[in-house]
């Protein structure tokens, strides 16, 4: 088994360590050094969070009633609406014991935008009830809110727990089918979300949401529906056409973006399988691409980026990356701790 620090061209980890991220200090904190929760500089550095860098930022442009920018448009105002915010806030580390307009947040999202009959999340609101609009309902929303909710502090809220049972009821898999499913959801919204073949964001939103579940909370279902979503994204070996392996699906996926929205890349897959602790021979190729990254510094750049919409930019576009790199360590320290698979089975390397 390869040692992940042997893969670096230099060490960065005093890099990330640096003060002027302390959301990317506390991660590196944990993830990287091992330090635990109870630690005091974890403590420490977690209060930071919102009172440094770009979270108080952030929440400073909250309004009243807990949205930002217009009430209704929280997911049509694009990266700048109360979703987006969420889900940024949920990737930077902030959670409600830290700050009340967090809770605010979420409970504005939960009461506008998620549906009161199914509980998934759309992207409108009712015209003259509360709730979110059935009609406009979709999965990349739904697994974006479920994972930001959960990492705000919102797991055992019995609507989240409903949003987690949306997913495990009416998130597809298809790789490809015939004929489409006429009920609700799939009825809804047309081919692109709801096509023959499933959407991808939309598998790697629910997968990433139902990720963030701590392993001995997972249900049945939870653990019935991760297995399949797991292999679904192995069958098109992370970021290929799984009918044409020598066919990429869709280059922008080899771009490394941070934070991505409702879209997805090779690095947050790969977050994801290392996270469910998945180490398949047909993540390699995906790997090998992240490793080729790493700059002579041991540093992965910022190669796609939503800066301009957001409310606040997030690093530099073509410059080294303090989110990009954190995540390719994660991802190298986890995949080469783990057993490899071959067709479902642990292979012995040589």
């Amino acid at each position: 088994m390869k040692d992940w620090e042997s893969l670096l061209k230099m060490d960065s980890i005093s890099w990330l360590l640096e003060g002027n991220n302390p959301s990317v200090k506390y991660f590196t904190l944990l993830d990287l050094l091992g330090k635990t929760k109870d630690d005091k500089e974890v403590t420490r550095v977690r209060k930071d969070i919102v009172q440094k860098g770009l979270v108080p930022i952030i929440l400073s442009k909250q309004k009243e009633g807990g949205y930002w920018e217009k009430e209704d448009n929280f997911y049509t105002s694009k990266y700048k609406g109360t979703v987006w915010q969420l889900l940024i806030l949920a990737e930077l580390g902030a959670h409600r014991d830290l700050d009340t307009r967090v809770g605010k947040a979420a409970e504005f999202i939960m009461d506008r935008s998620q549906d009161r009959l199914r509980f998934g999340f759309s992207i409108y609101p009712r015209a003259r009830w509360e709730g979110g609009r059935p009609s406009s309902v979709i999965s990349c929303l739904t697994g974006n809110m479920v994972y930001s909710l959960i990492r705000l502090g919102y797991l055992a809220e019995d609507r989240v727990q409903k949003a987690i049972q949306w997913i495990t009821t009416y998130q597809r898999f298809d790789d490809g089918i015939n004929e489409l499913p006429k009920d609700w959801p799939y009825n809804q919204l047309g081919e692109s979300c709801w096509g023959k073949h499933s959407c991808h964001m939309g598998v790697v939103k629910a997968l990433k949401a139902l990720t963030e579940i701590p392993k001995e909370q997972r249900d049945k279902e939870v653990k019935r529906t991760i297995g399949i979503a797991i292999e679904y994204l192995l069958q098109h070996h992370i970021y290929k056409q799984s009918h044409n392996l020598n066919k990429i699906a869709k280059p922008g996926w080899l771009r490394l973006g941070f934070p991505l929205m409702y879209q997805d890349d090779i690095l947050e897959i790969l977050d994801i399988l290392t996270r469910l602790e998945c180490h398949d021979e047909r993540m390699q190729d995906a790997v090998d691409i992240l490793i080729s990254k790493q700059n002579e510094q041991g540093r992965w750049r910022l190669e796609n980026t939503f800066n301009g919409s957001f409310q606040v930019d997030i690093e530099k576009k073509g410059e080294p990356s303090k989110w990009i790199t954190l995540n390719a360590l994660r991802v190298l320290k986890r995949y080469y701790h783990l057993p490899v698979l071959k067709n479902g089975r642990i292979e012995k390397e040589n």
